[in-house]
């Protein structure tokens, strides 16, 4: 099939709508037509050059959703005509990880997807003649893509394909890591540093588990009408303060929050998150993702006196099981999704839609 694809050519220039050609898909392949997609900070962060395991030139993106279009040999669970959202973690049922509950992270294509290629060590891209690379095992940016058939959810036909590609990623993923990875509890004090979309979608959860307080953390002002619209109850800005934010927190809930969560990828943040939780049983989740080569840092003694630094990837949601129910719980109006899109652009104008995110809109 030739389609338009948004290909990025090298490290830190802007994307360029292309001519791609997208090859039929092999076994347990499934190629999909790409209805919508969101852009996400992680696609920025491969696209500026600080990504480890990035490589060039790719199609990026992983929110997306669409139509299966066609499916190789071996395929069971989606057929053409299905509606479906790529997964970026898949989910084979069948290696020790899959097995294993306490775990959402499915190894069997890791190494293959972590290079940019098809389980088969090729690409399904062509453009100009060159070979383009796959990105987390999804390349939403192309009007047709090719996924390994472990890395497809199948949904229900009716879901509106322009809000549930947020399912993809980024509200998956701050939902789930206030229910699954902290398993807030109700009537507790929570902290949510950064109000992005990741952030708002930790709010939710943490409203939705019964949290009584939810403080807002962000430089950004201009966030915290959204963030209270989602269920924060308070929101403060670092730069209002003199003191540490951690040591700021602790005054506020009389010795520290139950439950924080680091949805930017700053390591220092992610220190200020930990130290804000209250002795004994407060529990840190880091979500956001920090830059290649950093690490964290805090004194021993705070998880001596009994807090837990936790991690979390897509929210600990099991993904081929998970989105598919996600999208019912939007579609009965548990969770929320249509608020979190700010802008409805055309695909020539993806260029605009990381400018728009750069800025905060």
């Amino acid at each position: 099939i030739k389609c338009k694809a948004a290909v990025a050519w090298e490290a830190g220039k802007p994307l360029s709508l292309e001519e791609v050609e997208v090859a039929p898909p092999k076994a347990h392949e499934v190629r999909i037509k790409i209805v919508a997609t969101a852009v996400c900070h992680t696609d920025a962060y491969t696209l500026s050059g600080a990504d480890p395991e990035g490589c060039f030139p790719v199609i990026l993106g992983h929110e997306g959703a669409g139509i299966v279009e066609s499916v190789g040999e071996g395929v069971t669970k989606v057929k053409p005509g299905d509606t479906v959202i790529p997964l970026y973690i898949p989910q084979c049922g069948e290696c020790k990880f899959c097995k294993n509950p306490k775990t959402n992270l499915c190894q069997k294509i890791r190494i293959t997807q972590g290079k940019g290629l098809m389980p088969d060590g090729t690409s399904r891209f062509i453009c100009k003649g060159k070979q383009i690379y796959h990105f987390m095992g999804t390349s939403t940016f192309s009007e047709y893509t090719v996924v390994a058939d472990i890395s497809v959810a199948k949904i229900e036909a009716t879901a509106p394909l322009d809000k549930v590609c947020l399912l993809g990623c980024g509200i998956s993923t701050g939902y789930g890591a206030a229910v699954n990875t902290a398993k807030v509890e109700r009537g507790s004090t929570c902290a949510v540093f950064g109000l992005g979309g990741v952030g708002l979608a930790v709010i939710m959860g943490c409203k939705i588990a019964g949290a009584s307080r939810i403080i807002g953390i962000d430089l950004n002002k201009d966030k915290y009408a959204k963030a209270k619209e989602f269920g924060a109850t308070e929101c403060i800005s670092p730069q209002d303060f003199k003191k540490p934010i951690q040591e700021v927190l602790v005054e506020m809930t009389d010795g520290g929050v139950d439950y924080s969560f680091e949805c930017i990828g700053n390591v220092g943040v992610m220190r200020a998150a930990l130290e804000a939780c209250h002795k004994g049983w407060g529990v840190s989740v880091i979500v956001g993702v920090a830059a290649a080569g950093q690490e964290i840092s805090t004194r021993p003694f705070q998880l001596v006196t009994g807090r837990t630094w936790k991690g979390t990837a897509f929210g600990g949601w099991k993904s081929v099981d998970s989105v598919p129910k996600l999208v019912t719980e939007y579609m009965s109006k548990k969770i929320k999704v249509d608020e979190f899109v700010t802008h409805t652009l055309p695909f020539d104008k993806i260029n605009e839609a990381f400018e728009l995110m750069h800025t905060g809109k």
